[in-house]
């Protein structure tokens, strides 16, 4: 496994932000309280060499990485942060950010492991 970590807390318009614009925002230690609101935070995880082709799984669906932004695994080792974009059809990748392509979005849940792989 090249990162393995648990959900434990969901903020309050994390839903609303996934259902509109396929963004997940992770953090494991959020910087800003305000991030809180709109970031999935979850325990502190060791972070592999994540590549293209890797798989991130949810408890309930598995995604391909198509396109990995070059601080990713900075922000991972740093803070456990990420934006993951559920839309392999994004046309450019930002800095901290991994695009996906995968059936639907995830159904999150405090307690469930994201895993990449």
């Amino acid at each position: 496994m090249k990162y393995d970590v648990t959900i434990t807390a969901i903020g309050e318009v994390v839903q609303d932000l996934l259902d509109s614009s396929g963004d997940l925002i992770l953090f494991d230690t959020c910087p800003i309280e305000a991030l809180g609101e709109v970031s999935v935070m979850h325990t502190i995880g060791e972070v592999g060499d994540i590549q293209v082709g890797d798989t991130v799984r949810f408890e309930n669906k598995n995604y391909t990485i198509m396109a990995i932004g070059d601080e990713v695994l900075n922000g991972l080792k740093e803070i456990g942060h990420c934006r993951l974009k559920f839309n392999e059809m994004a046309s450019a990748c930002l800095p901290g950010q991994i695009i996906l392509k995968g059936e639907g979005l995830p159904e999150l849940k405090v307690g469930e492991k994201i895993i990449i792989e």
